[in-house]
């Protein structure tokens, strides 16, 4: 019981904050980098299409030392004005934290508003965190966090999803039907069928 607990306060202090301040930095910059638009001659009612796109794009971020801190890449990318979104197909992005630990997150498409403050990951939605060692030399193993549906909500640091949901940590395997985490709180709800895996460790 002690070491399930301890697993899940490794989920909810690792994967979900990475998720939500990858996705805030990647919604920011790819918004900034889009152009501007054209304000409408007449006042014509608007239809779900899109106004401009992008096509083949790689966003990168840079710290200030010049060292790579993420890249944002997709297919395309098109944004509609009548809901004021950006849609991005094949979404992919590497991201490095102070310390150099690599995260990643794909989906086949991601769904963001104007202002960033949320975004959708629909289909194949994966997100990787790779083994890493702690500032005392212990190896943390490899965090893995998927499901056909994730929303993040940048500005309540809130991360929900009404479909099954796969989290593993090394050997380690959750499932359940949906997901609710609250960073502020850090709580994490998995509702519906929930089930666990846990592999015991290697003994020497």
């Amino acid at each position: 019981m002690n070491r399930l607990r301890h697993l899940f306060d490794q989920l909810t202090l690792y994967l979900p904050v990475l998720l939500m301040g990858m996705l805030a930095m990647a919604t920011y910059w790819l918004v900034r980098s889009t152009p501007g638009m054209e304000a409408p001659k007449s006042a014509a009612p608007v239809e779900h299409k899109p106004d401009y796109f992008l096509r083949k794009f790689s966003v990168k971020t840079f710290d200030s030392r010049g060292l790579l801190k993420s890249e944002v890449t997709g297919d395309e990318a098109h944004h509609f004005p009548d809901t004021d979104t950006l849609e991005v197909e094949q979404f992919h992005i590497r991201s490095f934290n102070q310390d150099g630990h690599l995260t990643t997150a794909t989906a086949r498409q991601a769904i963001t508003n104007s202002k960033g403050s949320e975004v959708q990951l629909l289909g194949q939605a994966l997100v990787e965190r790779a083994s890493i060692r702690d500032q005392s030399g212990k190896e943390l193993p490899a965090l893995t966090f998927k499901g056909e549906y994730l929303h993040a909500f940048i500005d309540t640091e809130r991360v929900t999803s009404n479909q099954p949901v796969e989290l593993t940590r090394g050997q380690d395997r959750f499932t359940a039907n949906s997901m609710d985490y609250d960073n502020k709180e850090r709580i994490m709800l998995l509702t519906g069928r929930v089930r666990g895996q846990l592999v015991p460790a290697k003994t020497p």
